[in-house]
């Protein structure tokens, strides 16, 4: 019997920690194929990928000052990958369509008729009024690595302070647990729920849950149970927009 549970615990553990690992890209996989097929990105914001790529940099260099569960770690380089194809789709799509608007107006003798060229953006202009608004994926790149690498010897030389290191976990989870925030206030200037989708908002909450609970299960550190709580109020909060704009409470503007 004591076999037995022992199995059954061990296959759960690993079912928990496959879940925890490729749990966090499923989301996004409906976004990307949609994205695909109908060559439109104007409906996904860049900036959720910035979110998730630093905050996920942030985990892996907090993981070389206060190593934690493998699973976690290899989530971040996951969601790291999957937030760097889906800057390249969207940065392709939107090369594309920007191409075909020119052609567009040039054939209808509009505004670009001159033959003037399409504006290139890039990281190395340095303009902050384009920032993570570039033309070219290799921009996108470049911006990552600099974050990436100013990280690291930061963490190189501070790695035997306990505040450095302890403010970089807070950082990481805090980045990723105000995900839903620029939502939450687009919903609420708006008056309304329109253009959201809930399937994904559910999809966020349900997952959240799990992570949060598979923290405190697994005695991760304090720094992700503290804001995976925070993340599931915010999820908790918008849940609440849906159901709140949904019935007529609010007007739409």
């Amino acid at each position: 019997m004591d076999t037995l549970e022992l199995s059954v615990v061990s296959i759960v553990a690993w079912i928990s920690s496959m879940a925890m690992i490729f749990g966090g890209v499923f989301p996004y996989i409906p976004q990307y194929r949609e994205i695909k097929k109908s060559g439109n990105a104007d409906g996904f914001s860049l900036y959720v990928c910035l979110a998730l790529l630093s905050a996920n940099i942030l985990r892996i260099l907090f993981w070389f000052g206060k190593p934690f569960e493998t699973p976690l770690l290899l989530q971040s380089i996951l969601m790291n990958v999957a937030m760097l194809l889906m800057v390249h789709l969207c940065v392709n799509v939107k090369s594309r369509s920007d191409i075909i608007k020119k052609k567009d107006k040039v054939f209808t003798g509009s505004a670009g008729s001159d033959g003037s060229r399409l504006q290139i953006r890039k990281f190395r202009d340095f303009d902050k009024n384009y920032f993570w608004d570039w033309t070219d994926f290799r921009s996108y790149i470049e911006c990552i690595l600099v974050f990436t690498t100013a990280g690291a010897v930061a963490m190189f030389m501070f790695a035997s302070s306990p505040l450095f290191v302890e403010t970089v976990g807070f950082m990481a989870v805090f980045v990723e647990a105000m995900l839903g925030v620029p939502q939450f206030m687009k919903n609420y200037r708006n008056k309304s729920t329109r253009g959201m989708n809930r399937t994904m908002v559910l999809m966020w909450t349900c997952g959240d849950i799990f992570k949060t609970t598979y923290f405190v299960m697994r005695s991760a550190p304090v720094q992700f149970t503290i804001c995976g709580a925070l993340q599931i109020g915010v999820d908790l909060a918008i849940m609440t927009q849906i159901w709140f704009y949904t019935n007529g409470n609010a007007q739409v503007k």
